[in-house]
């Protein structure tokens, strides 16, 4: 008697099952906004860090050193 042959199934990862949802909630149009003002947040978040450092590099540069 054999034992009944195993099958590997993949369990999707939590972004591909927020992706799918997101599919079947909204339009496409709608996901390509989302995704689009997401991409804009995190940019805005990364040109904000770079101003802060800057900033620090440049106070740090003007100190007067003896």
């Amino acid at each position: 008697m054999q034992a009944a042959p195993v099958r590997a199934t993949a369990i999707p990862s939590f972004t591909t099952a927020l992706r799918a949802v997101e599919s079947l909630l909204m339009s496409s149009g709608q996901r390509t906004a989302r995704r689009n003002a997401w991409t804009s947040v995190l940019e805005d978040r990364r040109r904000a860090k770079d101003r802060v450092e800057t900033q620090r590099v440049l106070d740090q540069a003007t100190v007067v050193r003896p």
